[in-house]
């Protein structure tokens, strides 16, 4: 009877956190433009909210060493001289499971530029089995990282909207932030500007 209870006690839990997680998402997704209106609509809503969500703009990628699904540590410096999106994600996130099949395709078109992608798990405590099979289910193949509470500091600085994605040019500035599930397009017109930053 003490397992059963601390099972519901567990779940509950578990559905309070992805339940508060989810409110920022809800919030920050309406300041998106629809892709109808990318351009200047765009900059005037997303890459404003990125700019107050992270403060990170403009700043180097702040150094992160963290272990990956095989337990083998990978590092931001592993990706010195390439163009890396760094992006947040959780299993829960339901935008997360939309946007990560598009990161995959787009890290197969331009992988001969040397853009590379790295996932970074917000949810590391559902375990590495739980987060592989999630990966594996999305068509995942890029390396996926299990976060700590320092780089989710430097990273997200407390602030929980998922996906988060970081762009990250070949000299290590982060030339955008991108908070929220986007278009394809607007994925796709990021990576294009994060290949031929920092040349």
């Amino acid at each position: 009877m003490v397992v059963g209870v601390a099972l519901v006690v567990w779940a509950g839990w578990r559905n309070w956190r992805a339940a508060h997680r989810a409110i920022p998402i809800a919030m920050i997704q309406p300041m998106q433009a629809p892709a109808a209106q990318q351009g200047e609509a765009k900059g005037a809503t997303t890459n404003d909210a990125a700019a107050g969500v992270s403060g990170l703009r403009g700043k180097q990628a702040p150094a992160f060493s963290l272990v990956d699904l095989d337990g083998k540590r990978v590092s931001l410096g592993d990706f010195k001289g390439h163009p890396l999106l760094i992006n947040y994600w959780a299993t829960y996130c339901g935008p997360c499971q939309v946007e990560m099949p598009w990161i995959e395709d787009l890290s197969r078109k331009y992988a001969a530029t040397g853009f590379e992608v790295v996932g970074i798990t917000y949810d590391a405590e559902v375990g590495k089995a739980t987060i592989a099979r999630a990966a594996k289910g999305l068509g995942v193949t890029y390396p996926i990282l299990l976060s700590d509470a320092a780089t989710e500091k430097a990273y997200l600085n407390g602030i929980e909207v998922l996906p988060m994605s970081f762009y990250v040019d070949r000299v290590g500035k982060i030339i955008e932030v991108s908070p929220g599930q986007g278009s394809k397009e607007d994925l796709e017109a990021m990576v294009k500007e994060t290949v031929a930053a920092g040349n």
